[in-house]
């Protein structure tokens, strides 16, 4: 799955949990005077977003190292694939709370309101810098 269709699908169950676009959110969440519903959904957004990049860095890594011609792999190749292992298992991770959070029936598990105000002060509801497009990527992906 690439990294748009990850992406994409959490931005789609966020905008629908919240009926406003993600930008919108952010923006709202901001401005708030005080903690927003969003904030710890954003926080989490922004972790799974970071979480993605490091997935796409090490993905490019071992298609670099596997080259055109894929055959056993090498031991510094099978580095790099557990190296993608361990990035997807933290983006899943990520993801799993993200989805958690945006799950209405999961209120239970808090055992009432979620802890929002701890987050609160320490939660950046901004997007880390996306790479330029053409670093690193490889074709045919």
């Amino acid at each position: 799955m690439s990294s748009d269709d990850v992406m994409g699908v959490l931005t789609r169950h966020i905008e629908a949990a919240f009926q406003r676009p993600v930008d919108d959110l952010r923006q709202v969440a901001a401005a708030s005077g005080r903690v927003h519903p969003a904030t710890e959904v954003l926080h989490w957004y922004g972790l799974t977003a970071e979480a993605q990049t490091v997935v796409d860095r090490a993905e490019n890594a071992l298609l670099a190292a596997i080259g055109p011609v894929p055959g056993e792999l090498t031991p510094s190749q099978m580095a790099i694939a557990h190296q993608v292992n361990t990035a997807v298992a933290a983006r899943d991770g990520r993801a799993m709370v993200l989805r958690h959070l945006l799950d209405p029936n999961a209120r239970h598990v808090w055992g009432g309101e979620r802890p929002q105000s701890r987050i609160a002060s320490r939660a950046s509801t901004a997007l880390p810098p996306r790479p330029p497009a053409s670093v690193g990527r490889a074709t045919g992906r």
